[in-house]
């Protein structure tokens, strides 16, 4: 099993000066401190315009700060929107190409596209046509990480000329790519495309099994045909984390801040938002059913599921039943609401010395038999991939200077 941190840096209202850069240097610390306890991933998300729930609108800029303080955690974009309205195909290859280097091959790429009106409305994008816009620009993504020269592209969402992109990465074809999931239908289409699922959805043990058997099935069957250069056959839950010896403190310290993040997902699609003048979490306050104590009381008597809240032996019991279940890593959503930058260190660190050991010491056994098992099959989806074809050296078109011979032998003279 792998563990991940995830971030959407989260700044609920009311802002004081000075709190949305306590937030960013809160969270480069956390990473810095997650590299030194041996995590295996820190991810970071993309979102535009979404107040309160996510000040991650350039996700670039915070993962080449993590790279330059990190040697060994990979660095995800969990995700980057990749649909030309938000973020230009060639742009991300470039991006992508130069993090990639910057962090010694430590890069994962995640494609996602935007859900809400205010993303997808801010940057002209229609909503019916969004999942297939994504996909179609992640590919020629890729495309351009290998291409030599990129051969150029007529298409729905894009078009552009031959041009060679550069830098490429230093993983070769290109960095594993993933796909955000949140629900049965696009695990689906993930593993149709041979990317790596990143499961958004808080699920039971129960439900991950049955979301790993749809994922895997599909990996094993015809209907995988890779949309990138390479098959990264794995599945990855984000979990609620809150950790303490004491699980009635864990509860207090992180069960607002999770059920803020679960109350803004759906908030944010279903509510009307006034830009500039948000109150999500207001609204989300005056709508919480339950309060600290009453979940804890309802714990005590056998009612709650702590979903990876509680003591380490409770945290442990919950990634069993992941581990058990298929799913490959556990990406822990510890800053969400008003969760302490102090608490978030305190989990990580106990997290590290208590749960984190047992589980690291069988990756390796547990990874080198599954991708012996997988082998014939990725094999296999690579045969049935469509190829964008090379081009010759006779077919590169010429491209004009700027001005034109003679123009510059006047200049000259």
């Amino acid at each position: 099993m792998r563990f991940g941190i995830f971030y959407e840096h989260q700044l609920p209202r009311p802002w004081n000066p000075g709190d949305e850069a306590k937030l960013f240097h809160d969270a480069l610390e956390q990473v810095q401190l997650a590299d030194r306890l041996g995590y295996d991933y820190a991810w970071e998300v993309e979102h535009h315009f979404l107040e309160e729930y996510s000040h991650s609108s350039a996700p670039e800029v915070f993962l080449a700060a993590c790279a330059a303080l990190t040697k060994t955690i990979r660095l995800g974009h969990g995700i980057r929107q990749v649909i030309p309205n938000y973020n230009h195909p060639a742009r991300t290859a470039e991006g992508l190409g130069t993090l990639d280097i910057v962090s010694n091959g430590r890069l994962d790429f995640g494609i996602g596209e935007g859900a809400t009106r205010l993303e997808l409305g801010g940057f002209a994008i229609p909503a019916k046509e969004k999942r297939a816009l994504a996909l179609e620009a992640a590919e020629q993504i890729a495309n351009m990480m290998v291409m030599e020269p990129y051969p150029g592209y007529e298409g729905r969402g894009f078009s552009f000329p031959c041009r060679n992109i550069v830098p490429k990465p230093m993983q070769k074809p290109h960095p594993p790519m993933w796909m955000a999931c949140t629900n049965r239908d696009t695990i689906k289409i993930a593993a149709a495309n041979g990317i790596g699922a990143l499961a958004f959805s808080f699920l039971d043990p129960e439900e991950a099994k049955t979301w790993a058997e749809i994922y895997y099935g599909i990996i094993k069957s015809e209907d995988c045909v890779p949309v990138g250069h390479s098959v990264n056959a794995q599945l990855a839950m984000v979990s609620n984390f809150s950790v303490h010896p004491d699980r009635d403190e864990a509860i207090r310290r992180g069960q607002e801040g999770f059920e803020f993040f679960s109350y803004a997902v759906n908030a944010l699609v279903a509510h009307d938002v006034l830009p500039g003048r948000s109150t999500l979490f207001e609204d989300f306050q005056k709508s919480r059913a339950a309060s600290d104590d009453e979940i804890i009381a309802a714990r005590k008597a056998a009612k709650y599921n702590a979903n990876g809240i509680g003591t380490p032996d409770d945290i442990r019991e919950h990634i069993a039943g992941f581990q058990a279940a298929g799913v490959d890593q556990v990406i822990f959503l510890q800053q969400a609401g008003r969760n302490r930058h102090d608490h978030i260190c305190e989990a990580l660190e106990l997290f590290a010395a208590e749960v984190m050991p047992a589980f690291k010491a069988q990756v390796a056994e547990r990874e080198a038999k599954k991708a012996a098992e997988l082998a014939p099959y990725i094999e296999a989806a690579m045969a049935r991939k469509r190829w964008m074809a090379p081009l010759e050296d006779h077919e590169i078109p010429v491209v004009p200077a700027s001005r034109p011979k003679a123009q510059i032998n006047e200049a000259v003279r």
